[in-house]
This record gives C-alpha cells, sequence and structure tokens, in this order.
C-alpha cells in the first residue's frame, strides 16, 4: 500500500481547487483502493479556517510563516508517506512566497506539483522563483497544451519533466432536457448558464449587457447565474458584486430573464442544470486562466459553449465545439448566442463533440494518469489492481423497451430506430439469468421474460431463428442477407442456460423453452460455423444437465467431435487452432469443450481445449494486459496480431473462458489473467482510460487507436455485466499474488 499526501486546499472549505482535489484523491482512492491510500495537508489562512473529516492529516496555516518549517519536519518524519502532490495557485501561497518556496525545498520526499495556472511573460524575478520551485520537484503537471508551451519557452522547463493531465470532470447519465426543465419549472424557456463562485473577474456584467439584444429576438431566453459569492470576495468586500449585478439586472428590464441560483449547488444538482443548458457562457475576464474546472464540466454535459479567449478555450473549442468572442465584448457575445439559437442542429453537434472531446477527463481516467505518474516516480514495478465495479444494470433496464433490447445507442440513448436482434436478446437472457442467480432485483424477472419471450418470437416452424427485427416488430430484410448461424447458436446456448439456471417462478417459462430448445434438435447436424457449434454446445450441455437424454448425449458429441475434427485438420507445432485464424470470440471455442468435457468425460475434448486455449492466451496477453484480435482485421495463421480496435465481447467472452478454465485446472494463472483480463474494462488498456461507464451501467462500443467509441449499445453493455457477474466466483478465489 502506497501513501500519498496531497498539499491543497480540502472541502469544507469553498474554492475551486479544494472541489479538485477532493474529487481526484476520492477517484484516486475508490479506483486503486488496494494498492493508494491519498491523504491531505490542508491549506488554510488566518482568515479562513476549517474542520476537516478524517482525511486530513496535517494542517498548513499559510499565513504564518514559521508554519511552513513546523509542517514540513512532520512531513519528513511521518514515514508512512511515499510521495507528495501539491496543488499549486499563486493565491494560495501570496502571503509566504519564499517560505513555500524553502517549504518546498526541505522536503525530502518526492514531489509532484500541480499548476492551476501558468503565468506567461513573466518578470525575470517571477520565472527564477518558478524554476526554483520546479527544480525541488519530481514531476509537473499542467492541464493544457498551452501551460506545457509557456513552461517550457518562457520558463525553459525541460518537457520530460511535464506531465499533461486534463482538469477532471464528472460522467453524466444524460437525462432528456424537456424533462429536466420541465422537472425545474422551466418548460418553453431557452437557457443559458454559468456557474462558479462569483468574482468580478466572472465578468457577468458582459452577459447582463448582452441580454437585451438577445432577448429582442427570443424573449422567453432565461440566463441562470448559478453560484455563490467566493467567500474570500465576502470577506473582504461584502455581497458588493453581487448586490451590483442585480441591481443591473433591475436597470435593464431583465427581472423575468435572469435567475439568481444563489447556492454552492451539491454536484448532481449541478450537472442536471448544466444538462438543461442550451448555451453555456463562459465570460472570464482573466487572460492568464490557464484552465476552467466550470468550463470541462460544461463540455461534459453536452453544453455548446461561448467563451472568451482564455487557453483552455482555444484548446477544446476547435472542430466546432464551440464559440470564442473577445473578452468584455457583449456586442459579439449577443450576436454569437443569437446565432447558436437559431441552429438547433449546430448545437446538438457542438455538444455532442464536447462530450467526445472530454469522455477521455473523467475523473476514473484522470485518476488513472495521477496514478500512473506516481508509480514512475517512485519507480515502482507493482501490477496496479484496479477495483471492481458495482453491478449497475440502469442502462440494460433503459434499453430494454416493449419487445425487447434494443440494439445501438447513441451514447447512452436507446436508438429505437436501430431495432432488435436475437443476438442481443439471447445474450441479455443470460445475463439477467446470472443477475438471478448472485443478487435479487426487484425487475430482475420481468426483463427475463421479455427476453425470452423476443427468442421465442424469432423462432421459426423449421426449427431456425429470425436474428434482425425492426422497431415495429417486424423481420427485417436483413435475414435473408446476412448468416445467421451464430445468432442461431447464441439462442439454443440462452434457451439451454435458462433451462438450467432459471429457479421454480418462471415454471411455465422453462416449459415454453424446452419446447423451442428441442424444436431445434432435428436441424443441429447442419451447422457448419464453429462458433455456431460452440454456442450451441453449451446450450446443449446446460440443457442436459437439467433434463439428461440419449439423444442431447449424442448431439452435444457430435458437435463436439465435429469442432474437434476443424482442430485436428487445422493445427501443428505453432498454430494449435480451430482455424487457419483468429476472428472474433474466439475464446468460445475451447470453453465449449470445456462443457462437452464435463458431460462426456472425454479426455480429448478437455486436451484440446486446454492446448488451444493457453495458444490463444499467448496470442492475446502482453505484459500483464489483455490485447484482443483486432476488429480491423482478422490474425491469420503466421502473420502478427494487429492492434487497436478491440472490441469489449472479445475481452469479456475470454474473461468468462478463464473462469471455467480455472475451475477444471485449478489453475491460479487463469484467475490472475482473468482479473487483468477483466481490468481492460477498468482501465487496463493501451489509451488508460475506462471502457466501463459507471455513471450510467453501460459499456462504451470499441477501443481504437487514440479513442473509445462512446455509443453504448447492448452488446458491449450485456457482454461487460456478463463478464462482471463471472467475476464474484474468482474474486473468492486468491491467486498466489493476493496471498
Amino acid at each position: 500500500m502506497k501513501h500519498v499526501l496531497c498539499i491543497t486546499t480540502y472541502p469544507p472549505r469553498i474554492c475551486g481547487i479544494a472541489t479538485f482535489s477532493y474529487d481526484l484523491i476520492n477517484a484516486i482512492n475508490k479506483k486503486f483502493k488496494k494498492d493508494y491510500v491519498v491523504e491531505v495537508c490542508a491549506i488554510e489562512s488566518t482568515i479562513e479556517k476549517h474542520s476537516y473529516d478524517d482525511t486530513v492529516k496535517y494542517i498548513l496555516n499559510s499565513s504564518e510563516e514559521a508554519d511552513f518549517e513546523i509542517v514540513s519536519k512532520k512531513i519528513n518524519h511521518d514515514a508512512d508517506i511515499d510521495l507528495i502532490c501539491i496543488q499549486h495557485e499563486f493565491g494560495l501561497y501570496s502571503e509566504n512566497q519564499e517560505s513555500f518556496l524553502k517549504f518546498v525545498q526541505t522536503i525530502t520526499k518526492p514531489i509532484v506539483i500541480v499548476f492551476h495556472t501558468v503565468l506567461s511573460h513573466p518578470k525575470n524575478s517571477s520565472r527564477e522563483y518558478l524554476q526554483n520551485i520546479i527544480d525541488a520537484c519530481r514531476a509537473v503537471v499542467v492541464m493544457t497544451h498551452a501551460s506545457l508551451a509557456i513552461l517550457q519557452n518562457e520558463y525553459q522547463i525541460e518537457k520530460d519533466k511535464i506531465s499533461i493531465i486534463p482538469h477532471g470532470t464528472h460522467l453524466v447519465s444524460q437525462i432528456d432536457k424537456k424533462q429536466l426543465k420541465k422537472t425545474y419549472g422551466f418548460s418553453g424557456r431557452e437557457i443559458l448558464s454559468t456557474f462558479g463562485l462569483l468574482s468580478p473577474g466572472k465578468s457577468i456584467e458582459t452577459t447582463l449587457d448582452a441580454l437585451p439584444a438577445i432577448i429582442k429576438e427570443y424573449p422567453s431566453v432565461l440566463f441562470l447565474i448559478i453560484g455563490e459569492t467566493h467567500p474570500v470576495v465576502v470577506k473582504k468586500y461584502g455581497e458588493i458584486y453581487r448586490e451590483g449585478l442585480e441591481a443591473k439586472v433591475k436597470d435593464l428590464n431583465l427581472t423575468d430573464n435572469v435567475k439568481f441560483i444563489n447556492e454552492y449547488l451539491d454536484i448532481d444538482t449541478l450537472l442536471e442544470y448544466l444538462q438543461m443548458t442550451d448555451i453555456y457562457l463562459f465570460t472570464s475576464s482573466d487572460p492568464n486562466q490557464a484552465v476552467s474546472g466550470t468550463f470541462v464540466y460544461a463540455l461534459s454535459c453536452g453544453c455548446p459553449i461561448i467563451a472568451t479567449p482564455i487557453p483552455h478555450a482555444f484548446e477544446l473549442l476547435s472542430d466546432n465545439t464551440g464559440v470564442i468572442f473577445d473578452f468584455h465584448d457583449s456586442l459579439q457575445l449577443a450576436k454569437s448566442t443569437n446565432s447558436l439559437l437559431k441552429n438547433e442542429e449546430l448545437r446538438i453537434q457542438m455538444g455532442i463533440s464536447g462530450l467526445q472531446k472530454t469522455a477521455f477527463t473523467a475523473w476514473e481516467n484522470t485518476a488513472i494518469a495521477y496514478t500512473l505518474l506516481f508509480e514512475k516516480i517512485m519507480g515502482s514495478n507493482d501490477i496496479l489492481t484496479y477495483s471492481l465495479s458495482e453491478i449497475n444494470l440502469d442502462h440494460i433496464m433503459s434499453m430494454s423497451q416493449k419487445n425487447g433490447i434494443i440494439q445501438f445507442s447513441k451514447g447512452n440513448q436507446p436508438d429505437i430506430d436501430s431495432g432488435y436482434t436475437l443476438d442481443d436478446n439471447a445474450r441479455a437472457l443470460i445475463a439477467l439469468c446470472m443477475v438471478d442467480e448472485n443478487e435479487e432485483h426487484p425487475r430482475c424477472g420481468n426483463f427475463i421474460k421479455l427476453y425470452l419471450n423476443f427468442i421465442l418470437f424469432c423462432l421459426q416452424d423449421d426449427g431456425t431463428f429470425k436474428n434482425y427485427v425492426d422497431k415495429n416488430e417486424k423481420f427485417t430484410s436483413q435475414n435473408d442477407d446476412v448468416l445467421l448461424e451464430d445468432s442461431n447458436g447464441r439462442a439454443i446456448w440462452a434457451l439451454g442456460y435458462f433451462i438450467f439456471h432459471a429457479n421454480a417462478f418462471y415454471k411455465l417459462e422453462i416449459a415454453e423453452a424446452t419446447k423451442a430448445i428441442q424444436l431445434t434438435f432435428p436441424i443441429l447436424n447442419k451447422i457448419q460455423s464453429p462458433r455456431s457449434i460452440a454456442f450451441v454446445i453449451k446450450g446443449l450441455c446446460c440443457y442436459f444437465m437439467s433434463k439428461p437424454s440419449r439423444e442431447v448425449y449424442d448431439l452435444i458429441r457430435m458437435l463436439a467431435d465435429k469442432l474437434t475434427g476443424l482442430y485436428l485438420a487445422t493445427a501443428d507445432n505453432h498454430w494449435k487452432w480451430f482455424e487457419a485464424y483468429l476472428t472474433y470470440e474466439n475464446a468460445v471455442l475451447p470453453e465449449c469443450l470445456i462443457y462437452a468435457y464435463h458431460v462426456t468425460n472425454d479426455e480429448q475434448y478437455k486436451d484440446i481445449a486446454k492446448e488451444s486455449f493457453d495458444f490463444l492466451l499467448e496470442k492475446i496477453f502482453i505484459n500483464r494486459q489483455i490485447k484482443v484480435i483486432s476488429n480491423n482485421n482478422w490474425l491469420n495463421k503466421g502473420e502478427s496480431n494487429i492492434k487497436y480496435g478491440e472490441q469489449p465481447v472479445d475481452v469479456a467472452g475470454t474473461v468468462i473462458a478463464l473462469s471455467a478454465f480455472y475451475d477444471v485446472f485449478r489453475e491460479n494463472e487463469y484467475i490472475q489473467k482473468q482479473k487483468d483480463a477483466f481490468s481492460w474494462f477498468m482501465g487496463n488498456n493501451h489509451l488508460h482510460q475506462i471502457v466501463y461507464n459507471p455513471a450510467t451501467g453501460g459499456c462504451y462500443d470499441g477501443l481504437e487507436e487514440r479513442n473509445i467509441n462512446l455509443n453504448q449499445g447492448a452488446e458491449s453493455t450485456v457482454c461487460f455485466l456478463m463478464a462482471r457477474l463471472s467475476m464474484i466466483k474468482s474474486m473468492a478465489s486468491p491467486t498466489d499474488e493476493d496471498e
């Protein structure tokens, strides 16, 4: 266990850095709870003192010169502290700048310093001061490329010492904008908003001066000013700034078009305000403001943004994600706002672009980035343990409508126009049965029946299944154009799994499923696709364990022999596989032979299963990280695996198969690889980004070279759930490493 001390302001102190630190620390402690503990040395001043929770280990009064020396000695003598992370903003240490410099220089622990502001065009004394601080630190973190360029070019800091880790954002489960407006009493209004602790630097008056011209074209506009006055401003000047804004609202006859939300909102409420916002207005008058948490929060909620030209805006509002206007230019702001209000399609596109740009800044990803930097600074060679996610059915339930689970989504919003597939509903039936076995859920039964009914709807009189169904419950022409063997195999797997695993509550449904699977028996000898064979074997083995018969036993042997025949015909000393290439859902081929072995006790099935599975694992595991076969190009015999284009369905299939192999062979390596494979969803991948979205319960559709496909379709989400549920048993089986 490694201990990091973060020197920062911290709640209940109200300021941007305190909020930032709280979110970062919470994310690291939650993400890597087996590896890291992050505690706090809280920065306060003579005029601002607070009571803290147990996260705060030390307190540094930045108003007291002597306190810097006292606290540095405590830190140096604290054997539990492995690394120091300092959150730096010039105003935090302005009372005793030289004492802060000496403080940093005398700390003997490795230091990572995070600059929230980097001043350009420094005086020689300011440049030397910052250089001295950086010299005492092992690494520097900034949040924008502009800040990195300033440190390099104007402070002569080596690039290798600087890391860019963007400001974190909260993942949002998208809520319908119209519904939110109705909930808050804003129906029929075009919402403009801004948020943050009020101070003159926010330049809210710029928007107020623009509003008359905006209201002339859009009388129903409502401008929300969200946030209380900055506590430091209140202590020094009272509410003069807010009162001035309120007076201006009256003078300009804007009372019906401006609403002050004079509160420090909890994060959930704030994100709802941002989600109902049609245009977010960022009017800061400080050209040196390197980064804005308010700005990125708005982007992460899908807000189109109009902003003043701070460096952060230039970086994030390129590529049609927003509009930049000049400082204090109310006329320009009014024109830009009216133009955007006229173009809903453009606003939607800007919102989508913003979501794409900020997806990698989720606090979960930020936690990974900081932790990997800490590991590098400490020279650690340890393998990080990514914490498991909670089981969350929200997205699956939202994707499941009157006919079944919908095929695709746009973000986390179901795309009903994509229709339904047998594939997805078969997987969903298995997944919800797994949920039913492991934890109680009040609506699980309804969904199990929904997916089963869809499978029965797709079943034809000849024992085959259709796969594609449109939103109007009609079979589509795709069923005539696409080979359906694999989807048919998944349906049989799902029926068999349901029959074996469903409890007595489903007596009627089990009878219906039994009739359905029996209808398929006469045509199973015609199946040629290896994966279809594998899915059918899994389904028949489950069925056999519930309703054993000679007929089913013979079918299992016939299909297993067909699959082993393919293996014996193709495999050699260097290529131990069933085909001359590796494609998709590869793990199910050796896994199904484990199922066949359980029923028949045929050692050949067991031997081929292990030989082929170990071969597959050699191809897809590199240094404790899984890289499944790319969907951009299959892996042909004698070729190297192509990187990128990784699909959740393949990772999930490997996770599930590893559990089956551990059950038979009891090799700890299988459990360790299962944990490593599942951690791919949690961020253990080449992008170091989460593929599972804990805010929605959905799983992103794919991992590409430079980005993640942010759509959360049925296949990826259901497969993730199956993988997560398969981890329950394995987590109770410690590896040698755990021990």
